[in-house]
């Protein structure tokens, strides 16, 4: 299943300032947090879900990252070293 984020706008009639980004099925107007979107609203691809955290709908986020699989060639693995448990830290 492919998905989008999709707009959620301001109370105002005819609003284009984004006050929550949501994720749903591509093509679809319902979040997966159950919201009802309009079909007119922004989407954008779900790899920016991380450009403005603060406005995203954590129940959204949260039933997709369930729902998504982790794929390690996807992120940067970076190596930490290694620290003995007697050893101090730092």
């Amino acid at each position: 299943m492919e998905h989008q984020m999709r707009a959620e706008y301001g109370p105002e009639v005819n609003s284009r300032r984004v006050t929550s980004w949501h994720i749903s099925t591509v093509g679809g107007v319902k979040a997966m947090c159950g919201r009802e979107l309009r079909k007119d609203a922004e989407t954008r691809e779900p790899t920016r879900w991380s450009e403005q955290p603060d406005i995203n709908c954590h129940t959204c986020g949260a039933l997709f990252l369930r729902e998504v699989p982790y794929l390690p060639s996807e992120h940067t693995y970076i190596e930490q070293p290694s620290v003995h448990p007697s050893e101090p830290m730092g």
